[in-house]
């Protein structure tokens, strides 16, 4: 089947062997939330909360550290190309409670350890949200100055972590801010909380790193559960910010009006910023994280990158929590598919269609997008997989896991 479908991409003038070899070459960051439904290793005994949710209670449900780096183990075993992981602070391995202002690089040796056995790089986060100190929806922008002063140590320390990650694994980390700041009513004021969010970002980065271990990058975010009408981190205010201070800008493909299209703002960022993050998610009205398909949004997010020839620029993170299925299957499934818009983007004569947009024949173009829809793609995934030596029948192995591991939780 595979060499049918070579023939033909090659009628076509496209080399399905380089894109097999340029596909596995690209990182793309898993993320660790997914197993846990974002709870973290913090034993408060709550959930998700500041402006993000988790719906379902599927069993299974990694518990501490030796059952998420075991679901990861797993999850790995069924996904193709070169991986990462990212991490939030709430994962923290510490033996003990530790604040999130007091948190240190050593509480992510283990993390580190961990990653080194599996050949994989390691990403990271700030956790501004599930805390008292962020009960009210504001952080970073809270205008009592010691709530405030709390999280500037807590993402300060973050960065910290970030950097020595980032020299130990001699890849640099990246290190994204998010946070749930926001009102549910009008505000009274837009502009002072804005400000106190400028300053204490200010603070927090006043302090430097070498950028061959750390990748510093704001995330922006249209509203969240009980914030809605009032967001302080704004995509205006981000994207101003990261270009006057010299930082970069995360894109996540749920955080804005579901008429805009984050495989058109890559672009855009391409054209002033160094390296574009993304969060790759699905939204389903709002910013619902849903497991990412193999729809029209993710491929045309990939034909982005590898259009632009952005595959080093652009870092490609999954994020996304479904607590209404079986985590592993939500895992593999929407990380397969970031693959597979990879391998379908590169499997495209680029040259060709960027010339015939350059003398508007636009017709032709059309026809020939249209016409790459129903070249044997299925073929040539296979094909991927079994190089990677990745099954290509990989749920009933999950079930099996679901039965001996995940229902005994």
């Amino acid at each position: 089947m595979y060499e049918t479908a070579r023939t033909k991409y090659q009628a076509w003038g496209i080399d399905t062997e380089g894109a097999l070899k340029k596909c596995a070459a690209i990182p793309v960051s898993l993320h660790c939330w997914q197993g846990d439904d974002i709870m973290g290793f913090e034993q408060n005994g709550g959930g998700a909360s500041g402006g993000i949710q988790t719906t379902g209670n599927y069993p299974g449900r990694a518990r501490n550290k030796d059952e998420l780096m075991a679901d990861l183990d797993f999850v790995y075993s069924f996904i193709p190309g070169k991986k990462r992981l990212s991490l939030h602070a709430i994962y923290a391995i510490s033996g003990k409670p530790t604040a999130r202002d007091a948190i240190e690089a050593r509480h992510f040796d283990p993390w580190l350890e961990w990653a080194a056995q599996h050949g994989i790089n390691l990403d990271f986060n700030p956790t501004l949200f599930s805390h008292p100190f962020a009960a009210d929806g504001l952080t970073l922008s809270h205008p009592d100055k010691s709530i405030r002063d709390f999280w500037i140590r807590h993402v300060k320390a973050c960065r910290s972590i970030a950097a020595y990650i980032g020299e130990k694994q001699g890849s640099a980390c990246l290190n994204n801010i998010w946070i749930p700041d926001g009102l549910k009513n009008p505000p009274a004021d837009r502009l002072s909380p804005r400000l106190r969010l400028r300053d204490a970002l200010d603070e927090i980065f006043s302090v430097k790193y070498d950028k061959r271990f750390i990748i510093d990058a704001v995330e922006s975010k249209l509203f969240g559960i009980g914030l809605e009408s009032y967001t302080v981190g704004t995509s205006e205010f981000y994207i101003g910010y990261a270009a006057a201070r010299g930082i970069n800008v995360l894109l996540d493909s749920g955080h804005y009006h579901p008429t805009e299209l984050v495989s058109d703002k890559i672009p855009s960022m391409l054209a002033f910023f160094e390296k574009v993050p993304l969060h790759v998610t699905r939204a389903v009205r709002w910013d619902s994280d849903h497991v990412v398909l193999f729809e029209d949004e993710i491929k045309e997010i990939a034909n982005t990158i590898i259009r632009s020839n952005a595959e080093d620029r652009v870092l490609i993170g999954l994020d996304y929590f479904d607590a209404s299925i079986n985590r592993i299957a939500a895992w593999v499934t929407g990380a397969r598919n970031m693959q597979k818009a990879l391998l379908n983007a590169l499997l495209a004569p680029c040259d060709e269609l960027k010339a015939l947009q350059d003398a508007g024949n636009y017709s032709k173009l059309l026809v020939m997008q249209e016409e790459l829809k129903t070249l044997p793609f299925g073929a040539v995934w296979e094909e991927y997989l079994a190089r990677q030596k990745i099954a290509v029948d990989w749920f009933p192995v999950v079930e099996q896991y679901e039965r001996d591991v995940l229902t005994k939780r």
